[in-house]
């Protein structure tokens, strides 16, 4: 009992068995942390993909040995060897601590958001990503060494507000940069519109091109590419025409008032049947709804059951021309704009 309680280098014997038995116990806890970490991340998964696999690094590379650290440390800190070796052993600690802390939220932050994008996106749109891993590992990185410094005792008052006047100056001189950024990643989560689909905003209409990280590329009808900014994009009414299921159709045809009444009730019957004898159409309603200046108008409404276009124009051409054909068929005329001049005789 005596030599548990002889002193080596200011520190009894008990004391290097605690610190010993210590590291023994967190080695075999660690061990079974590092397992269960790994297994849970790879639960549900036949095959290993590559963040997994780049999480499991990570697990091996950073988060083992910062525990291991923090083990020595924890079982050092049961011994004295002075105040000022503690205090160089304690600033060391938290050193590499930091080090390994920020490194591993780093990876555990990327492998969380790459597993999402995984699952939610193609592998082409989870390469755009990458920006995005970019600027969380520098606000991660800044916040950590803040962190770290005032744990040393630095006063981080005047650096914070360094930064903070720092941040503003850039920020306003990158303004529209960091706006047009920021309005990339909304494009990527929020998905208004992806590469292929036909949209119309302002004036403009065309087919998305390429998204980039400031600007997205747009191929007009005519041909042209417009190139039009994120920020641009994300803060305009934006028609997306892929996003429609079917095509509300409205039109409105005008026949002359020599009209007979038993073709006024025919006409829409007859364009009734035209429509519904189309594939890819859904006949809503046909109606004499308005006498005009010189024309008895009837409104017509049907769905095309296709977002494409192509399709819709070439079923309206098919409707507009067996409407013609029809009508020449009858002797159904269509009005157009007419005067009708009454001379009047003076008797002599």
């Amino acid at each position: 009992m005596e030599l548990m309680y002889s002193e080596f280098m200011g520190n009894s014997v008990y004391k290097y068995f605690i610190a010993g038995a210590i590291i023994v116990i967190a080695v075999v806890l660690i061990q079974i942390i590092k397992k269960k970490i790994i297994s849970t991340a790879q639960e549900g998964e036949q095959t290993t993909s590559r963040h997994q696999t780049l999480f499991v690094k990570a697990v091996n590379r950073i988060l083992i040995p910062f525990l291991y650290l923090g083990t020595i440390y924890i079982s050092i800190k049961t011994l004295s060897f002075g105040e000022a070796a503690d205090s160089y052993l304690k600033i060391s600690f938290e050193i590499l601590a930091a080090w390994y802390g920020i490194r591993f939220i780093i990876a555990l932050t990327n492998f969380l958001i790459s597993k999402y994008v995984e699952k939610t996106r193609s592998e082409e749109e989870s390469n755009k990503i990458r920006p995005l891993f970019a600027f969380i590992n520098f606000v991660i990185w800044i916040v950590g060494l803040l962190f770290l410094l005032d744990n040393l005792g630095f006063e981080i008052t005047t650096i914070v507000a360094g930064l903070g006047i720092s941040g503003i100056a850039v920020a306003l001189a990158a303004q529209a940069i960091l706006g047009d950024l920021f309005s990339y990643f909304v494009i990527f989560f929020d998905k208004p519109f992806e590469i292929g689909d036909f949209v119309v905003f302002d004036d403009k209409r065309g087919v998305i091109e390429k998204i980039g990280i400031k600007s997205t590329k747009i191929r007009s009808l005519s041909g042209e590419v417009i190139v039009v900014s994120n920020s641009n994009l994300t803060n305009s009414r934006l028609h997306n025409f892929k996003k429609m299921e079917r095509r509300r159709v409205a039109f409105t045809i005008g026949v002359t008032y020599q009209t007979k009444p038993e073709h006024l009730k025919y006409i829409p019957v007859k364009i009734k049947e035209i429509i519904e004898g189309i594939e890819l159409t859904e006949f809503d309603r046909s109606h004499f709804n308005n006498y005009g200046n010189f024309s008895l108008d009837f409104e017509t409404v049907y769905y095309v059951l296709s977002s494409e276009y192509n399709v819709y124009m070439n079923i309206h051409q098919e409707i507009n021309l067996k409407i013609f054909e029809d009508f020449a068929e009858k002797g159904i005329e269509f009005a157009y704009p007419t005067q009708t001049l009454y001379l009047n005789k003076e008797e002599k």
